[in-house]
């Protein structure tokens, strides 16, 4: 398994650096597809706490759009698009969370393949809320706007072979066969990627494969 204590800690200190002098934080995690996004909100979300800060998680997947209106829109085999999320609705709650609001948001239940709502509460009371997600520093329209509203903001980088083998493997452990999950990755998951950091505004910190 991947050591990313170095990456965690990294953030944990920008974090409270300037925790007295914020009562909110909005601190984004962005990376191509498998550059472990999740894992890394989940262990930043685990120090914080273990430090006495209390922290949530928000994930940019719970704002995909249904199958069925993927299907409506001949959009399902590129599920994963920028076009195939809420956008406008996740730009309101991120909105909502600067303005120190509570949030009630889905989460996306990847084995189900289906986005679950009001499953995840940001009380107002939240002092850092860390949001991960493909497109939180895209440079395409409405997506370039959540830019300016980050305290803190990350990308991950990590290299093409090594996301490649990663989005196989992810497709492996949902059932797939490797003929199957090769084809998934090779027609949807990679253009998705190579467009992300193609497009990718400038971040706070760079987090490689290697360390911070």
């Amino acid at each position: 398994m991947l050591d990313i204590s170095r990456q965690v800690s990294a953030l944990a200190e920008r974090i409270h650096a300037v925790r007295e002098a914020q009562p909110r934080q909005l601190v984004a995690l962005a990376g191509p597809p498998g550059s472990g996004k999740s894992t890394l909100a989940r262990e930043l979300k685990r120090r914080l706490q273990a430090q006495h800060c209390e922290a949530e998680v928000l994930a940019l997947d719970g704002f995909h759009l249904d199958n069925a209106v993927l299907d409506e829109m001949s959009m399902r085999a590129r599920k994963g698009a920028p076009e195939t999320f809420d956008a406008a609705g996740f730009l309101y709650l991120v909105a909502r969370l600067a303005e120190g609001e509570e949030v009630v948001a889905p989460i996306f239940d990847r084995t189900r393949d289906i986005s679950v709502a009001g499953a995840v509460v940001v009380a107002s009371s939240c002092p850092v809320v860390i949001v991960e997600g493909n497109y939180l520093l895209f440079d395409e329209h409405p997506w370039r706007e959540l830019a300016e509203g980050w305290d803190l903001s990350a990308w991950l980088e990590v290299p093409k072979s090594e996301l490649r083998a990663r989005l196989v493997q992810r497709w492996l452990n949902f059932g797939l066969s490797r003929a199957a999950a090769i084809r998934r990755v090779e027609s949807n998951d990679l253009p998705n990627a190579e467009r992300i950091i193609s497009r990718a505004l400038p971040a706070d910190l760079t987090l490689t494969l290697e360390g911070a």
